[in-house]
């Protein structure tokens, strides 16, 4: 992945509480989160996911509002099938946008430069997999562009706005509420799910994803209506969900 020294060169900033409490790096502690945030992305794209969890956790440790990198580490720990700690780190991510949400109160500068920053590094990451998707094609890691692609349609619908995000993307709801799901935890996934929901009405993959909980769990008037509103969103809706919702029982009205 090519290295773009506009990102590299940042505004030199010292390590110093904001106050919304969240923490600015210095130029040099960036530009380390940086490298390693993408050395985690190649890890992952080429499926060598310890390596990923190593390099993601760096860049966290560099810059811990880096919440792509968070993000990655999450990514990276659910394709280990450690759900437990892709759940901490997603629920890192989230933090680290919400300080990053408070820090746009205090230092709009800074935060529209966090912002920019992730703009860039969501086009090259989505690049990236793109490019890699032909030699090593997986549903995972077409899933992982689509989330990609929907945050990067978020921050730039934020930029021409010219506002800041109030809540963390409807991606990273979307990321625990799997993780939740994948460890059992079924009232906390669907919780997440529709915290997803509620961030983005129009997110036909939590819908998609409550429909298949809502079956699962004997509700099919809300797996019904999950479906649909999944569709209405443009997702397809895999047939075989949508035939085994009709062989449910009708529930007593």
């Amino acid at each position: 992945m090519n290295i773009r020294l506009s990102v590299l060169v940042l505004l030199s900033l010292v390590l110093l509480p904001s106050a919304s409490g969240a923490q600015i790096v210095s130029d040099q502690n960036r530009r380390e989160a940086l490298r390693n945030y993408r050395a985690g992305q190649e890890f992952l794209a080429g499926e060598q996911f310890e390596k990923a969890v190593d390099v993601f956790r760096k860049a966290i440790e560099y810059d811990p509002l880096m919440a792509l990198a968070h993000y990655g580490l999450g990514q990276s720990y659910m394709a280990l099938k450690r759900y437990a700690s892709a759940i901490a780190a997603f629920k890192g991510c989230r933090e680290a946008y919400e300080k990053l949400a408070g820090l746009a109160l205090s230092d709009t500068v800074t935060a529209n430069q966090q912002r920019e920053d992730e703009i860039l590094e969501l086009r090259d990451a989505i690049r990236f997999y793109q490019s890699t998707i032909v030699k090593t094609a997986s549903p995972d890691k077409t899933r992982y562009i689509v989330q990609l692609e929907s945050r990067l349609r978020s921050l730039e619908t934020v930029r021409q706005r010219n506002v800041d995000p109030s809540k963390p993307p409807a991606e990273v709801s979307l990321a625990l509420g799997s993780a939740y799901f994948r460890n059992g935890d079924l009232t906390d996934a669907e919780r997440e799910w529709k915290v997803a929901i509620a961030t983005n009405p129009k997110f036909g993959e939590a819908h998609n994803n409550l429909a298949a909980l809502f079956a699962m769990t004997g509700r099919r008037q809300q797996a019904e209506d999950s479906v649909r509103q999944a569709e209405k969103s443009g997702y397809q809706v895999n047939p075989r969900l949508k035939s085994d919702i009709r062989a449910m029982p009708k529930e007593p009205s």
